[in-house]
């Protein structure tokens, strides 16, 4: 079904050049001839209007300050055009070859002149521009030459220049320093601010120049951070662009564009609550999808935040006719499967497109072959597992193409990993209350910040590489501002210049789940409401569901798995999830009638083995039940609390309030939480999220536990045992 179309179907503009004003006017002259001529149409009226015309043009031009010659031409235009239509009008000759060649060679000098002056205007307007600049600079520079004495008591210094900043708010001063004084004083900054009585937002950054001995003076005369500025959307704001211009995120003080640059990098963006991190997420995400050579996925588990308003004219309003975001896992298993294929896809692109890498060892980005962007948004709600697959992602993917821009609350170790901080060189830290947490991001230039030069919602610092591979300094920005409703405006204006996968990245056993995506997440993120018919060709497949591994509750989307550690073993399938076609009800990970029985298979069931492997053991569900060549009657390392714990999580899905849990135990939750606490400490292993899960129906925020975590510290007692 074709989209509603989102734009106004006639184009009242009038953008019409000089040339083809003077066309029209004259166009309109010829008529009003011809017509005249048959209605009787007296020739003094044509008069009356060239002279009208001609008075309105004085005054214009009078206003505009226009030369006294060209406002001589364009009345001459006026009279000539109204004199011919009323000698037109008098002899009834407009159809004539006479009458129609005068009024060609009248069109063609009218525009000729009309090109001719507004040419001529511009270039001295521009002329003015610059005479009235340089006057500006020279005086500007005649100050600052007798500030610097008088504040400093320089002598020798010379004052090479003054730049104006775009928009008016602030200027540049490039001074050539003496030689016996080769920079300014510490307390520089705080003299030269308080002399020019510069206002609050505004400021003096001081830094060097292009050689020794030149000091360049940068002087912010307007607070641009004290400012909502609205992310650009008019016409030219909205035309196609390229993952290699960057990703826009607001102003700098001096009133240039803040840009990061995710094709050869990730990014790292952290801020605590309320400090505009999500809205500069969304802005990335309208840079990002702005191209026509990138592929945006988003990993969310606390609900798919990031993703809805994206979604919302494609799944919603029906207005666009492909989802914007190609991938949103909004659930840890979706997220296991997402980064599966990920990295998968990875593997493939660094084999399948080995005849592309010829004249440079990465692959060069476009249409048909576009990068893929993973946002992660509140990493710290991802479990261990998730972090390893995104670090092999972060680790391995820069050279075909695939990077992660990932967003915490801190850019600390326990919710950043070493991998993604080190591999990141983008680094953006919105407003802070602790410095110490911007010197902890930023490994340069972070110990000389002051969150004070960046005070207000949606400031922050960047830093980014520059075009010569050198990571710059952070620098405050204020970022654009960018609300749902022009979220969704911008979905339909990108919509039809969404790239896709090609088939060498889709070509692998985890991709099996990738066309199905749709239909395992709409129903989840959009419950009961109704989906645009925009939608169906997403959703009208049959949806595919990964097995389960009973161990850690993990989907297994290939044929081999890899354990905890990263190496490859057996696949261990949940029973009741073999199969790959969805049930037309709930999805049910392990049949209810397996709860009896996991709970009762802590102790091993006596009788003769059939092991003939001396190495072979015997498990169930990830316990060691008997091991050959060693006593039957071993003692299980592992506590009997919190095997029961796991299995019930693992028969409930993978994950469990600690409500229902204490509940299915028969324990008070305070009881079981204080004790399972104890045990998981025991062998150092901490719960992701703060120890929030989202499980249920209602898929509910609360304090629990994941089949993933309780199987951590299930595999750390047994290691510590040696088994």
């Amino acid at each position: 079904m074709a989209a509603k179309s989102a734009g106004s179907a006639l184009d009242w503009g009038w953008n019409h050049s000089p040339a083809t004003s003077a066309a029209l006017v004259a166009g309109g002259a010829y008529t009003v001839a011809t017509a005249g001529a048959v209605t009787g149409l007296p020739a003094s009226h044509a008069l009356l209007v060239a002279g009208a015309g001609a008075v309105a043009q004085v005054g214009a031009d009078l206003y505009q300050h226009r030369p006294a010659g060209h406002t001589a031409a364009r009345c001459a235009a006026w009279l000539t055009a109204g004199g011919w239509t009323a000698i037109v009008l008098e002899s009834h000759t407009a159809l004539t070859w006479g009458a129609a060649g005068w009024w060609a060679a009248g069109t063609a000098a009218g525009m000729t002149l009309a090109r001719g002056l507004v040419r001529a205007e511009a270039t001295a307007r521009t002329e003015r521009h610059q005479r009235k600049l340089q006057k500006w600079a020279n005086k500007q520079a005649g100050e600052w030459h007798e500030r610097l004495e008088r504040l400093f008591r320089l002598e020798g210094h010379q004052v090479d220049g003054v730049r104006p900043w775009k928009g008016d708010v602030g200027y540049t001063v490039l001074v050539t320093m003496p030689s016996n004084t080769p920079e300014l004083p510490a307390d520089a900054v705080r003299k030269l601010a308080v002399d020019l009585r510069l206002p609050k937002g505004g400021g003096i950054q001081i830094l060097d120049g292009d050689t020794y001995g030149q000091t360049l003076i940068r002087v912010t005369a307007v607070d641009v951070l004290a400012k909502v500025v609205d992310l650009p959307d008019g016409p030219e704001d909205t035309t196609v662009t390229s993952i290699y211009d960057g990703l826009p995120l607001g102003l700098k003080p001096d009133g240039e564009e803040a840009r990061i640059t995710v094709v050869d990098e990730c990014a790292l963006v952290v801020g605590q609550t309320g400090s505009g991190k999500t809205n500069t997420v969304n802005t990335a995400n309208a840079g990002a999808l702005r191209t026509d050579n990138t592929v945006v996925m988003h990993i969310d588990v606390t609900g798919a935040g990031i993703s809805l308003p994206w979604l919302h004219s494609w799944a919603v309003d029906g207005t666009a006719n492909v989802p914007l975001i190609d991938w949103t896992a909004d659930t840890i298993e979706e997220a296991h499967i997402l980064c599966d294929t990920v990295i998968a896809g990875i593997a493939a692109r660094k084999t399948g497109h080995q005849d592309l890498l010829t004249e440079d060892d990465k692959l060069t980005v476009t249409h048909d072959l576009p990068e893929v962007l993973v946002a992660v948004d509140e990493i710290a709600e991802l479990t261990p597992g998730l972090l390893r697959k995104l670090d092999t992602i972060v680790n391995t993917g820069r050279a075909v193409r695939v990077r992660v821009l990932v967003c915490g609350l801190r850019a600390t170790q326990d919710v950043i990993t070493a991998a993604m901080k080190k591999q990141s060189r983008v680094r953006v830290g919105m407003r802070v209350s602790d410095p110490e947490e911007l010197s902890h991001l930023f490994p340069t230039g972070g110990g000389r910040i002051n969150p004070k030069a960046a005070p207000y919602k949606g400031c922050g610092f960047y830093s980014s590489p520059d075009e010569d591979d050198v990571v710059s300094d952070p620098t405050a920005f204020k970022g654009y501002r960018i609300k749902p409703k022009q979220i969704r405006a911008l979905s339909v204006a990108y919509a039809d210049r969404r790239p896709q996968l090609e088939p060498v990245f889709l070509d692998t056993e985890p991709a099996l789940y990738y066309a199905s995506r749709w239909g395992r997440i709409l129903p989840r993120i959009y419950k009961a409401k109704q989906l645009a018919p925009t939608t169906i060709p997403y959703t009208e497949m049959d949806v595919l569901y990964p097995p389960v591994n009973e161990f850690t509750g993990i989907p297994i989307t290939s044929s081999t798995e890899d354990d905890e550690d990263g190496n490859a073993g057996p696949r261990v399938v949940a029973a009741s999830t073999a199969t790959t076609t969805a049930p037309a009800g709930p999805q049910v990970r392990v049949g209810s009638d397996l709860l009896t029985t996991m709970l009762n298979a802590a102790r091993p069931t006596p009788g003769p083995s059939s092991l003939d492997d001396s190495t072979g053991i015997q498990a169930d569900f990830g316990r060691v039940i008997q091991q050959a060549g060693t006593p039957q009657n071993r003692p299980n390392p592992v506590p009997q609390l919190l095997a029961d714990a796991h299995n019930a999580v693992v028969a409930a899905g993978g994950r469990m309030h600690t409500a229902d849990l204490a509940a299915l135990l028969q324990m008070e939750p305070l009881v079981l939480g204080t004790e399972l606490g104890k045990l998981l400490r025991e062998v150092s292993i901490e719960r992701p999220g703060k120890g929030t899960v989202r499980a249920g129906k209602d898929r509910e925020s609360k304090p629990g536990y994941t089949a993933e975590t309780l199987a951590a510290a299930m595999r750390a007692y047994n290691l510590r045992h040696g088994q």
